[in-house]
């Protein structure tokens, strides 16, 4: 897809015809997130559903069925397979051998915290299919957040400082230490150890180009060490002005999970938060991870990989 979407402009309600193939697709934020009504999701799809649902998502940033009680693991792995090559998670084990994430509450599986997923590789996913296998009956809800619009609404000289900044990210992020309550101290402890088992570090331009709709997106998110250049107070400082501008409420949307729901969103242009008000409610989602670009910035450079290795010769280098 060619043309420049505007991530500012709110959306529209789509008709049939706007969208293509037969699709209702209804927006429900000014500037982020759309649920599509009337598809039964499988890795067979038409390929004209498929190319209204993957029009939406580049529009809508992220995109929400219900009941799609019917896919399996199987099911929900060829779907995600439309938008490409599907992986694994880099270090947390898939179960019964896929390539699905789970996220198990009672296992440490509660990811509170503003994120784009796995930017701590050099490329990161570029599109996520998240399916609700057990939902609380109150709480657990999501929210994702339009990094587009979030770099569109920064003031022009803000603009142009963040289009030289560089950030590292890196995996040894903490989960457990932003939770004040819920969940299993010892599932968390475990959760967090098989997830830093191998350290990965990358530095991504603060603004890259989206690769298909020709947007500037601010690529932020918790996985974010400090800003290439910069002391690690004024990274702080820097990098907290322009998070607030992404997680701006007018750039978000939330959604109410029910069995059998489905989330997509693109990766390249957002970030998202579970939110962990469930105690100690069980919760439990998978996801499918598309795999996706190495990231270009404005000025042509791409992300670079700075370091994959065991934890414990990470611990090493770091003390040395």
């Amino acid at each position: 897809m060619s043309a420049v979407l505007s991530s500012s402009v709110p959306a529209t309600p789509a008709t049939a015809a706007d969208a293509g193939g037969g699709l209702d697709i209804r927006p429900l934020a000014g500037r982020i997130g759309a649920e599509i009504r009337g598809v039964r999701l499988s890795g067979r799809l038409a390929p004209e559903t498929f190319a209204a649902i993957h029009a939406a998502l580049l529009r809508h940033k992220v995109v929400f069925l219900r009941g799609q009680q019917h896919l399996d693991d199987a099911g929900h792995e060829a779907f995600g397979r439309l938008f490409g090559a599907i992986e694994p998670h880099p270090t947390v084990p898939s179960p019964d051998g896929r390539t699905l994430l789970e996220l198990d509450s009672r296992h440490g599986g509660r990811a509170n915290s503003w994120h784009t997923d796995v930017t701590f590789e050099v490329a990161p996913p570029k599109v996520a299919v998240l399916r609700a296998v057990v939902i609380p009956p109150v709480g657990g809800d999501t929210v994702w957040a339009n990094t587009a619009a979030a770099y569109d609404s920064l003031p022009a000289p803000l603009q142009a400082l963040a289009e030289t900044l560089r950030a590292v990210h890196g995996n040894d992020y903490d989960y457990a230490a932003q939770r004040a309550d819920g969940g299993e101290e010892e599932g968390r402890k475990r959760y967090r150890e098989v997830f830093t088992s191998t350290v990965f570090q990358a530095e991504h331009p603060v603004v890259h180009v989206h690769p298909e709709t020709g947007e500037r997106a601010l690529l932020l998110g918790h996985f974010v060490k400090k800003l290439a250049g910069y002391s690690s107070h004024d990274s702080q400082r820097l990098v907290e002005i322009l998070n607030a501008h992404v997680l701006r409420l007018e750039n978000t949307v939330r959604w109410r999970w029910a069995q059998g729901d489905v989330a997509i969103w693109d990766n390249r242009a957002t970030q998202h938060y579970a939110i962990n008000d469930y105690g100690d409610q069980h919760r439990v989602v998978r996801r499918v991870t598309v795999t996706g670009e190495v990231p270009v910035g404005v000025d042509g450079r791409r992300s670079t990989a700075l370091t994959a290795q065991p934890a414990a010769l990470a611990g090493v280098a770091a003390a040395a």
